[in-house]
């Protein structure tokens, strides 16, 4: 539950114009979520959410930019070790196994990380196919998430 409300609130700051804890926490409810403002507060502080000041001269959340070195994120190691069960690749291909329900919110960390040797993402329900540039890219990517969740 907690992913799918992450996963919806980068996609809401993203979309539309958002300037209170209030605010977002009104949308969560509308869409079903059962939230508190230190449900949303926390998450905020989770996602590294910021507020900037758009061209309207209005104060409204945005997503931090996030780092796109080997170095993984807070978010992106949370999400993982919350919810990877497994890692493999065959040649340019990896494929991510998650909990249940959990692939989607898992690959959209991913996708946020902007990792130049990822090519594209492919999430289902409980697996995330990766095509990678090479099989070293493969590789590399492998190691840095098992690593993680050593």
């Amino acid at each position: 539950m907690k992913f799918q409300r992450q996963n919806l609130i980068l996609k809401m700051i993203e979309e539309e114009c958002i300037e209170t804890q209030k605010e977002l926490s009104d949308r969560l409810k509308a869409a079903g979520f059962d939230v508190t403002q230190a449900t949303v507060s926390r998450d905020i502080k989770e996602l590294r959410i910021v507020k900037i000041l758009d061209a309207n001269g209005k104060y409204r959340y945005a997503a931090a930019a996030d780092d796109t070195t080997s170095d993984f994120s807070v978010r992106f190691r949370n999400i993982f070790r919350e919810s990877v069960v497994s890692v493999d690749y065959a040649g340019n291909i990896v494929v991510i196994k998650t909990l249940t329900g959990v692939a989607n919110a898992a690959a959209a960390s991913i996708d946020n990380m902007r990792i130049p040797s990822i090519v594209g993402s492919l999430a289902g329900d409980d697996t995330i196919l990766l095509v990678m540039r090479d099989e070293q890219n493969s590789i590399d990517l492998c190691v840095d998430i098992k690593n993680m969740l050593k």
